[in-house]
């Protein structure tokens, strides 16, 4: 049972669920509010169900292959949580990588095509790729590696988009109306992704910059310093609640009070504590807090889409 507890932990399952009900807020809010009626046969649900299981597995391989390149960092930053080599022998956890990232591309090729999608083929198998450099190389350089992991948040929600059209230039030319806002919802949660994982990313490494200083990281906080990175972190905060009470709005005159209103109370004002907070915080305690808000508001930010069931349907 031990053993059980810790290969979940070495998982991430949180984050885990967190992805898979992105995808199906995804696939039944916005896309099939858009989209009422398709595929009778259920062959639309088996796509995006095995499209799904790939990316949950595919990030838990990249969440193993981190912890065991992280060894000695977690033992510094957080030695209460170290599974690897603890409870789970280094041995196992490279084996649970590599059939994890298996399983996920095998159930890539089963979900999609490959006459028409072999490019989501190729995009997880780069994610498998680019999260064992992450974890052997990129985190520990400057931006690349939280640019690299936010790309890959925002990858959640694409490879459901672009698992709905094949890739060909006669589909774009006469793309319609309906492809086009579903289109620009994509678009909008992907950013919003991306950008909350950034700031996240900066966060973790302000939380844990002296095991990564004491292993010749360099992370923001290590390179440009505490200060310069907590304004890295302000201005996307400040461009992120910009952009968020600008749709709300634009969104108000067409009757959504009621998302207005969710965005106001848990999105913005979070993270308007968040900058309020980012000014004060000095120690690892203060940043883990400031991190886990900006979890949290991943979670409402996602959430959200369950107003597009409520209002493109009705």
């Amino acid at each position: 049972m031990k053993v059980l507890a810790a290969f979940f932990r070495l998982i991430r399952w949180p984050n885990l669920v967190f992805i898979a009900l992105t995808q199906v807020l995804f696939e039944f809010c916005i896309y099939r509010s858009i989209y009422p009626v398709v595929n009778a046969d259920g062959s639309e649900i088996s796509r995006f169900i095995l499209l799904m299981l790939a990316s949950v597995l595919i990030a838990a391989a990249g969440y193993i292959i981190n912890d065991y390149f992280d060894l000695n960092i977690d033992q510094v930053n957080k030695p209460d949580k170290v599974v690897v080599n603890t409870i789970i022998s280094r041995r196992w956890v490279i084996f649970w990588h590599m059939f994890l990232s298996l399983l996920g591309l095998f159930f890539t090729v089963s979900a999609l095509p490959m006459n028409d999608y072999w490019h989501l083929v190729l995009a997880n198998l780069a994610s498998i790729i680019l999260l064992w450099f992450y974890s052997t190389t990129l985190k520990k350089q400057l931006l690349i590696g939280n640019v690299l992991i936010s790309l890959l948040t925002a990858w959640v929600i694409l490879v459901i988009f672009f698992s709905k059209y094949p890739l060909s230039i006669h589909s774009l030319l006469l793309a319609d109306k309906n492809e086009v806002r579903f289109f620009r919802y994509a678009i909008l949660y992907a950013s919003f992704a991306f950008v909350i994982s950034l700031i996240r990313e900066v966060v973790k490494d302000m939380e844990d910059r002296e095991g990564d200083r004491k292993y010749g990281c360099r992370t923001m906080p290590i390179v440009w310093g505490l200060n310069a990175s907590k304004v890295f972190v302000a201005v996307w905060v400040i461009v992120l609640v910009a952009v968020l009470g600008i749709l709300q709005v634009y969104v108000i005159p067409f009757g959504w009070w009621h998302s207005a209103l969710y965005c106001l109370l848990l999105i913005i004002l979070p993270l308007l504590w968040v900058l309020r907070q980012l000014y004060r915080a000095n120690s690892a305690e203060d940043f883990h807090q400031i991190s886990t808000v900006i979890k949290l508001v991943m979670l409402t930010g996602i959430v959200s889409m369950f107003f597009f069931r409520i209002y493109l349907v009705h």
